[in-house]
């Protein structure tokens, strides 16, 4: 399996900070805000790693990252998006070429977690893998809806529902086999209405075909794609032992 982290975007709500710098390129205590997300998949025994990232200040990502070697990669290459706006499903449709045919995980590059992801790497098969979180503020993610008589099962993913239909945001942690570029392309960029490639869509297509599965993650995450959510973030790394 390989790695992908999606490292794009403009990082408006983190204005005048990301006037500076790529938003994951922060620090949140005392590393960069990427930093996080690729030792996530190193532990998970993942070193061929493929940053995708867009925005002004793409050029940083060469001098804090080099060829991701201090950082346990054995390969880390760069993908630009030419769209910052796209949508996620639109910068994780660049790393086709990279994945050539196998399995791949992806992170958001603002998510921070303890949890190891190893085991679900290991035993993965086919389909795709959501991990889920327990949140105060479902409304601002992904939502997962399940079944009433077997909770095992998500019957739908709602993108940042007014009404949640649960406690549980779909985290930007993901494993997908290697039809993940073809539920891409089904994609359409007026599914929420934003004229982007949701991930959410995909993530619905695999549930339409029965091939959904989630893991909820046990320890810490949080993103830092907010000036709340960054400094809770940079607070618990502070405290981590």
């Amino acid at each position: 399996m390989k790695g992908v982290i999606l490292a794009g975007g403009l990082g408006t709500r983190l204005y005048p900070l990301t006037h500076v710098t790529n938003k994951h390129l922060l620090p949140v205590y005392n590393k960069p805000m990427v930093f996080y997300p690729i030792k996530t998949l190193v532990d998970a025994g993942i070193d061929e790693i493929l940053i995708v990232t867009s925005g002004p200040h793409v050029g940083h990502f060469l001098s804090v990252l080099k060829n991701g070697k201090e950082l346990g990669a054995k390969h880390l290459e760069y993908a630009y998006q030419e769209k910052p706006n796209g949508g996620i499903a639109d910068a994780l449709a660049l790393a086709e070429d990279f994945a050539d045919g196998e399995d791949i995980a992806v992170i958001l590059g603002d998510n921070t977690t303890d949890e190891s992801i190893k085991e679900a790497v290991t035993s993965f098969k086919e389909g795709a893998t959501v991990f889920l979180k327990k949140v105060t503020d479902p409304e601002r993610f992904g939502v997962p809806a399940f079944d009433p008589k077997d909770n095992s099962k998500v019957i739908r993913i709602d993108e940042k529902p007014k009404n949640p239909a649960s406690e549980y945001a779909v985290t930007g942690v993901y494993l997908y086999d290697n039809k993940i570029f073809d539920m891409i392309r089904e994609c359409d960029p007026n599914y929420a209405g934003r004229g982007e490639l949701e991930i959410t869509q995909v993530n619905n297509l695999y549930i339409d075909k029965g091939q959904l599965h989630w893991k909820e993650l046990e320890g810490f995450w949080s993103d830092a794609g907010t000036f709340q959510s960054l400094f809770t973030s940079s607070e618990y790394w502070s405290k981590k032992k």
